[in-house]
């Protein structure tokens, strides 16, 4: 997958290795930091900001501030490895953030607690 023609994820299914590859600046943290938001950080400090509410695209010249931060995670889980998930194949986690301070986590398109996000992924290793 290409994210603005600068950085390249790749999965190789056989060896086990993914790697997200780019030039400086590129935004690679930036997908790595996504992926620990949407799992539960807290900590803005962990996620290079200051506070929670920066991690909301705050604008430019030409494109206009957004009131949400969105991240949406999709897991496969053909083998059934995520408990509580027997019959899903696919699990989705969501994590909205507003401006307003409000925010949301979603497992599978349905609201639930961070604690539900942080217990399905207790010994998987992540």
């Amino acid at each position: 997958m290409v994210l603005g023609n600068q950085i390249l994820l790749k999965h190789c299914a056989g060896d086990g290795i993914s790697c997200i590859v780019g030039p400086n600046g590129s935004g690679k943290s930036n997908i790595a930091d996504a992926v620990r938001w949407v799992l539960g950080e807290q900590s803005a400090k962990a996620l290079r900001g200051g506070k929670m509410p920066d991690v909301i695209f705050a604008g430019t010249e030409k494109r206009r501030a957004l009131n949400y931060a969105e991240v949406i995670a999709h897991f496969d889980n053909s083998d059934h490895y995520l408990q509580g998930q027997d019959e899903n194949e696919e699990v989705v986690i969501t994590r909205r953030l507003y401006r307003n301070g409000d925010s949301e986590f979603l497992m599978n398109g349905r609201k639930c607690r961070l604690r539900d996000i942080h217990d399905l992924f207790t010994d998987t290793g992540l």
